[in-house]
């Protein structure tokens, strides 16, 4: 049985120096806290598509992920706490005879199936599985009846779970943007979507060289989820820090400083990328005085005995892009 998610999640109010100088507030959307194992964004995206898959009938759940992808292993989680089967394709066939790293050991260990796919095939299936109806049949041909879910997580049920974050904070209005990282565009979506009028939602890229390409996915989602497309959003490209995966040390060093500041450790790769994407707009007068930035916390750190290393160079291609 998978256990209940802390709902609503904690908002920690975080303006300082910096941000006040500006005029702008921040607080902290605690969704790191949602649920012990399968926490933030990735909990809000699983819920829909696990109600689906157990409606339907389904028995077992086919994803897709990178080397430390979180995505994968929320769903081996979730699917075994269900009593569901999961198998998980991931980029990389030069992994299968590699040490296993601690993601793709929690993976297996909460019980998926891993797969490992030349980057080529990786691209090819991961890309298509939705649309191309010969690539989906022969995922089904192979692995049987099962809900494939897409890389991320992101689908039109993943949006309409993710549209319930702006209706668990108080007074929203026009003084107010609700903010998270994008990999894939389904949060960013649901959060758009939920918005009330007047609020707006804002997105920091994480992944190099997804101009266009990432607002196509959220539009594409928006119509997905309720069939038009919404106006309230927009991504800020320009705090990728290099690239998906990538950590530099300026990155890195004002993570440590809002983690001395704040009390609150932060995830690298996401949700640093986010804070520091908010507060270079802040000092340069991105925001009008008076703002109210929420931003949504989307995970965990990963442990500190293992960082994620960069992809390599070919990370904006799709590796666990959430």
């Amino acid at each position: 049985m998978l256990e209940p998610a802390l709902l609503p999640t904690p908002l920690l109010d975080c303006t300082d120096e910096v941000l006040a100088r500006a005029g702008v507030e921040l607080r902290l959307k605690r969704d790191d806290l949602l649920h012990p194992t399968v926490p933030g964004n990735k909990w809000r995206k699983l819920g829909p598509n696990l109600s689906a898959a157990l409606e339907q009938g389904h028995t077992r759940l086919l994803t897709f992920g990178g080397a430390y992808s979180t995505h994968l292993r929320a769903v081996a989680v979730a699917a075994g706490a269900l009593g569901l089967e999961s198998v998980g394709l991931v980029r990389g066939e030069e992994l299968a005879a590699a040490p296993r790293n601690w993601s793709l050991r929690a993976a297996e260990a909460a019980g998926m199936e891993l797969v490992f796919l030349s980057r080529s095939a990786y691209r090819e299936t991961a890309a298509r599985c939705a649309a191309d109806a010969v690539v989906a049949a022969e995922l089904q041909r192979r692995w049987g009846p099962c809900l494939v879910l897409p890389e991320g997580g992101s689908n039109a049920s993943a949006v309409i779970g993710a549209a319930a974050i702006p209706g668990e904070l108080p007074d929203l209005g026009e003084r107010d943007v609700v903010c998270c990282p994008v990999g894939t565009g389904g949060t960013l979506a649901g959060i758009a979507a939920g918005l009330p009028p007047g609020a707006r939602a804002l997105g920091v890229a994480v992944l190099r060289g997804g101009e266009g390409y990432l607002e196509g996915e959220v539009a594409g989602l928006h119509r997905a989820a309720y069939g038009r497309e919404f106006a309230n959003w927009r991504i800020d490209h320009g705090h990728h820090g290099g690239g998906y995966g990538r950590v530099p040390a300026e990155l890195a060093a004002f993570a440590e400083g809002f983690e001395r500041r704040h009390g609150v450790a932060l995830e690298r790769r996401y949700v640093a990328k986010l804070l520091a994407g908010l507060y270079a707009g802040a000092r340069a007068g991105a925001f009008p005085a008076g703002t109210r930035l929420t931003a949504v916390v989307t995970g965990l750190p990963d442990p500190d005995q293992e960082q994620d290393p960069a992809e390599g160079p070919d990370e904006a291609e799709g590796t666990d892009k959430d």
